[in-house]
Order: structure tokens, then sequence, then C-alpha cells
């Protein structure tokens, strides 16, 4: 329970504060550093982080709680099932629709990072424009979140694996997507490089 409620948090600041909020909550209250270091960390002063800190805390305590709140099991599922439906089928509109508006896509070790819903669609409208639209999708877990690994088609019969989805599913929708193309992540799920047609 209380890892579920840490990642929920985290989850809201990331979706809900400005990045110098977001980092002197984490260092203050994650972290639990002293006001004095997180300034000097942060080239600023303590009456200045404790400033931050309240407007932040402010910030999340007037959030609705089902705004961040994991939904529950049915509810969780028909929304990958519904990101599943709306990839597969190549359809931004609907996967789109299934975003928070602060929605965070990243790309770790890479640097690419794409934060609201515009942004995020524009990005995978341009995945399917160099990569095609034939796609099959595995649901697997990830760390307890929900997941999927991505299949490009190669041909008329052969999905070459391509990704590994790690979603963060709220009551509000997707509020994040940390996808994975390394092999080493590929290996540690026991992904198959090739599927079939069939799936």
């Amino acid at each position: 329970m209380s890892r579920s409620s840490l990642r929920l948090a985290f989850v809201a600041a990331l979706q809900l504060l400005p990045p110098r909020q977001r980092a002197i909550l984490i260092l203050r209250e994650v972290l639990e550093l002293p006001a004095a270091e997180v300034a000097d960390l942060l080239a600023t002063t303590p009456a200045a982080v404790n400033s931050a800190l309240q407007r932040a805390r402010a910030r999340l305590a007037g959030v609705a709680e089902d705004q961040i709140d994991e939904p529950a099991e049915p509810d969780l599922r028909a929304t990958v099932d519904a990101y599943v439906t709306a990839f597969e089928n190549a359809d931004i509109t609907a996967l789109t629709q299934l975003l928070t508006a602060g929605a965070i896509l990243e790309m770790p070790p890479m640097a690419a990072w794409y934060a609201g819903r515009e942004d995020y669609g524009r990005f995978i409208a341009r995945v399917w424009a160099m990569r095609g639209t034939d796609w099959r999708m595995v649901r697997v877990a990830a760390n307890g979140q929900p997941a999927v690994a991505a299949y490009v088609g190669i041909g008329s019969v052969e999905y070459q694996l391509h990704s590994l989805q790690v979603l963060t599913v709220t009551r509000a929708g997707i509020g994040r997507n940390v996808v994975w193309a390394e092999p080493g992540v590929f290996a540690t799920f026991g992904l198959g490089p090739r599927l079939g047609a069939a799936g």
C-alpha cells in the first residue's frame, strides 16, 4: 500500500507540477533532504525552497483523488485493452483520447521526452509513418504496472519486436508511458524477437 501511494504521489508530481516544484518536492519529501541542502543543489535560498514546497503541496492538495488514483482492476484492464486496440488499428484519435492532458512519453536511455496529449500523439503518428501501421501488442506487466510489448509487421506473416511500453494508468487515463527498446530489457521479460501472424 505504501509503495502504491508513493508511486501515485510521484505520478501526480510528474503530471501536475512545474519542473522546479517537482524537483523540490522529491528532494524534500521523498529524499528528506534539508531545505538548506536543496537550496545549495538548486542554487537558490532555503526560503525559496520552502516557498516552492508549500506551493507544490497546495497544488497537489487541490487535486481530486480520482485524477491520480489507480483505477479498479476491470477499469485498468479496459483502458489498456482500448490502448492496445487503438495502437493496433493505428487510430491516433482513439489513442490520444485515452491519455491524460499532461501525459508523458519517455524512452530511456535516449533523451526523448514528450509531454502532453498532442506531442505524444504526434510522436506515435511519426512512428507509424516510419514503421508502418501493422502492429501486434502482447500484454505483460512490469513492477506491478501494466505493460505491452509492441511488435511491428515485417512482411505478411511475421512481426518483429519493436519496444516494451510500461504504462502508468490513473482514473483520468494513461498518464505516462516509458518505452524501452533495449535488447537487455526484452531478455528480462522473456520477449521473443518474432511473433507469427496469428499472434
